[in-house]
């Protein structure tokens, strides 16, 4: 399924639409694919996840080379896309299927995972605590064609999206990126 040396990483940050640009292009990543993990629904549809029903969050799966671009790095630039603290969605996308969570393949990347939180949260950066879930991956369901790379099918829109959900501003104001 993978290639030679070549990892997966799963990340939930709100929107999916918002996750990829950040990774996709990056040195040693090969793919960025929006899908729907962490429920019960065998392959359900957008309108499924968003009606709260199938237990899935959206979500974003990475294939990356970790000689290149290392896990720890995808873990922090996965921080800096999200608001950690909010345990109801993410901006102005509310609901479980909106929740942030790392989605580990291996022992190695739940014990990066877990470290990264535990810094996050004893930084101070945040008046509130981090409460973005840590837990094993599970099936990942690809999304509907649409939906993949919409920041570049769909520029206009996604950049209108993005600013107008909060979520660049609060990128900027957090993280000063």
């Amino acid at each position: 399924m993978e290639q030679q040396g070549l990892k997966k990483a799963t990340f939930a940050g709100g929107c999916f639409w918002c996750m990829v640009s950040p990774f996709d292009e990056q040195p040693g990543i090969h793919k960025v694919e929006s899908g729907y993990t962490g429920g019960h629904t065998e392959n359900p549809t957008y309108e499924e996840v968003c009606s709260e029903t199938t237990g899935h969050v959206e979500a974003v799966q990475i294939t990356y080379d970790p000689e290149i671009f290392p896990y720890e790095k995808l873990v922090e630039l996965f921080w800096q896309q999200i608001d950690p603290t909010d345990p109801g969605g993410q901006f102005h996308d509310r609901g479980e299927s909106y929740t942030t969570a790392i989605f580990y393949h291996d022992e190695q990347q739940k014990q990066i995972a877990e470290d990264a939180k535990k810094a996050l949260d004893e930084s101070g950066k945040f008046k509130a605590p981090v409460v973005t879930k840590i837990k094993a991956a599970s099936t990942f369901y690809s999304a509907e064609d649409y939906h993949q790379h919409y920041y570049k099918k769909n520029s206009m829109h996604y950049k209108m999206y993005r600013k107008g959900s909060g979520r660049e501003d609060y990128i900027t104001k957090t993280w000063g990126v």
